[in-house]
């Protein structure tokens, strides 16, 4: 059973067509159509968002201003090698601060293998040590740090293709030989200005020399 609906004569026809309306906008919303214009806020843009589409890094990617070191086939080739940096303040400065973000680690802070790493068992050279500042060239030492050595990783050459080397490109050509600039000049200045190292709780004999 229906009623008929009835308005008045005078009722404004146009307010006839919005229910109409509505209804309308209503079914395009549910079917999911197209949002409206201003519905795509600053977050919703057209533009990829930080970390959604990560490219990975090219195979033996090197930095910048670094030079593959393939140019060297291992670390007996670079052992006549001559530094072409000066060994000035600005170049030993520069070798200091990669020295403590790579190579202290292990090294120690001093150079004379008192980091927490050689302390529990990792092997790590002295390299204030009387051998290694007279006796190993400057070239030696640039190819320890870009081959590595028995323990050592290199920081100069990435894993092979199959990722069965280990290694990294780390280190530029030119920051390895700010590194030997500091090494070689003013390391051991450092582990003297610093003072003799306290005694290894863990080593007796030690404890007893001092």
């Amino acid at each position: 059973m229906s009623f008929p609906i009835s308005f008045p004569i005078n009722f404004p026809r146009r307010l006839l067509s919005i229910p109409l309306i509505t209804g309308a906008a209503l079914v395009i919303a549910t079917t999911g159509a197209h949002a409206w214009p201003w519905s795509n806020d600053m977050m919703n843009q057209a533009s990829l968002k930080p970390q959604e589409h990560i490219t990975p890094f090219p195979s033996r990617s090197v930095p910048v201003i670094g030079i593959p070191s393939r140019q060297w086939e291992d670390r007996d080739a670079t052992e006549d090698l001559q530094n072409p940096y000066a060994p000035s303040a600005s170049s030993i400065a520069k070798g200091k601060v990669m020295f403590t973000i790579y190579c202290a680690a292990c090294h120690g802070l001093t150079g004379r293998a008192e980091s927490e790493v050689a302390k529990h068992g990792m092997p790590a050279n002295d390299l204030t040590d009387e051998y290694i500042q007279d006796e190993l060239t400057e070239g030696w030492i640039f190819g320890t740090i870009t081959f590595g050595s028995a323990v050592m990783p290199p920081y100069g050459r990435a894993g092979d293709q199959n990722d069965e080397a280990r290694g990294s490109n780390d280190l530029s050509v030119e920051e390895r030989w700010h590194v030997v600039n500091y090494v070689k000049y003013q390391l051991v200045a450092d582990a003297v200005a610093a003072g003799p190292l306290p005694p290894d709780p863990d080593d007796p004999e030690e404890e007893q020399e001092n």
